[in-house]
């Protein structure tokens, strides 16, 4: 049986590596669009900091790894999926026959609609090639421009602050992480980076980049900013548009069940790409984080290689790292309809926390500066645990979360004994 997987990220890498312990004698294809070792984005802000060089990006530092595991490495870059005759179609003109497909394509950065983004010296920072570029222009002193302040922007500002360059970010939204934070967490955290030293433009847009030595950036406040780089990070979107008139069905992302098989039988989706059911929202989501990717890419390689296996959902899971300062956002952190929160602040100390409640039933968060909660959030958040009269208590004193989790997980345990 061949075995071809689109994307060799970790997603990709994972389900190959999967497939391999279970199928020892299929063969397996990975296709990359970009030449040279399979390597993770997430380590591109390590690089930038001059913590690792490029070989430390990679996802398997052996470099007969994937040889020794009979892996076939390839680039190439998909154009289109024949569903009927079960063939990829690439954009060099080849055919890659397969038996089952995994589409573990990412997500590509969103450039735009704003006149000078093409011009040299304006880049996205998502690939190896981007981190080149970036860190040539990045020189200490050099005046950059970082466009967006959301979760993925937030990484690379912390990345490009550390090259003690001159630093402004320029965020649309009312707040910093937006997609992620209220305006208590969001805010809070705008005021931490500018006690960094980095400027920071909320509800502004950049109008224009101008060419020359430096760039003339216009803002949409009126002013002009003169730099050396501008870094675009407004965001990326799943890699999907190759799939179009395939017949694998696609909403935000390509649509799968709960064994990652999409509408097309021998066909699979996972990681950035993958659209998949969240249990919290009761609605398939597109949940672009790492640990997401690596557990749908273990399923949808399991159930590839035949041995029935159900991913038990994905979750809005983000917890984030700003210059030192912790930020965490799980489940639906911007509330449901006719639900009540619970908010407290410390604004001298950074420290923040808000609770959203559908009943009596914790269904999100926000916090900052509080780490020690992260783990009963979570807990509390995907196990929907009824909170009982500590619903109440919590409302009144949110920072009560680990004695409420004690009580209603014990409480939950000593039903279930009951019942059996």
């Amino acid at each position: 049986m061949k075995h071809v997987i689109l994307g060799n990220g970790p997603a990709g890498v994972i389900a190959a590596e999967t497939i391999r312990k279970v199928r020892e004698e299929d063969d397996i294809l990975v296709l990359g669009d970009e030449p040279g070792q399979p390597y993770s984005r997430m380590a591109i802000p390590y690089l930038l900091m001059g913590n690792i060089g490029e070989e430390g990006t990679y996802l398997r530092k052996d470099k007969d790894h994937f040889a020794r595991q009979r892996i076939e490495l390839r680039a190439g870059r998909a154009r289109a999926v024949d569903t009927h005759a079960r063939q990829v179609h690439l954009h060099d003109g080849a055919g890659v026959p397969f038996d089952r497909l995994l589409i573990a394509t990412g997500a590509t950065p969103i450039r735009p609609p704003i006149r000078g983004t093409d011009l040299p010296g304006v880049h996205p920072c998502w690939t190896l090639d981007d981190a080149r570029k970036i860190m040539t222009l990045a020189k200490p002193g050099a005046r950059v421009l970082q466009m967006g302040a959301g979760f993925i922007g937030c990484i690379i500002m912390e990345a490009i602050a550390a090259r003690h360059v001159q630093l402004t970010v320029v965020e649309m939204g009312d707040r910093m992480v937006p997609r992620m934070m209220g305006e208590g967490a969001g805010g809070m955290i705008k005021r931490w980076v500018e006690n960094k030293g980095i400027t920071v433009y909320t509800s502004t847009r950049v109008e224009a980049i101008h060419p020359g030595s430096p760039l003339t950036v216009r803002l949409s406040n009126g002013e002009q900013l003169q730099v050396d780089l501008v870094i675009s990070a407004t965001g990326v979107q799943p890699n999907i548009g190759f799939l179009e008139n395939s017949g694998i069905l696609c909403l935000q992302g390509v649509l799968t069940d709960e064994r990652l098989q999409t509408n097309v039988a021998g066909i699979y989706a996972a990681g950035d790409c993958a659209e998949a059911f969240d249990a919290i929202t009761g609605k398939t989501i597109v949940s672009a984080i790492q640990p997401n990717a690596a557990d749908q890419a273990y399923i949808a390689g399991m159930n590839m290689a035949g041995k029935q296996t159900q991913l038990r959902g994905v979750t809005q899971i983000n917890v984030l790292d700003t210059l030192g300062l912790i930020s965490t956002s799980f489940g639906r952190w911007e509330g449901v309809p006719g639900g009540e929160h619970a908010e407290l602040t410390d604004h001298a100390n950074f420290r923040h926390i808000r609770l959203e409640f559908e009943g009596d039933v914790l269904v999100g968060s926000n916090t900052v500066g509080l780490t020690e909660h992260i783990g009963v959030l979570r807990g509390l958040t995907q196990s929907r645990i009824r909170l009982g009269d500590w619903k109440d208590r919590l409302m009144r004193d949110p920072l009560q979360l680990p004695q409420a989790y004690v009580s209603r997980a014990q409480a939950q345990q000593v039903r279930g004994l009951s019942v059996a």
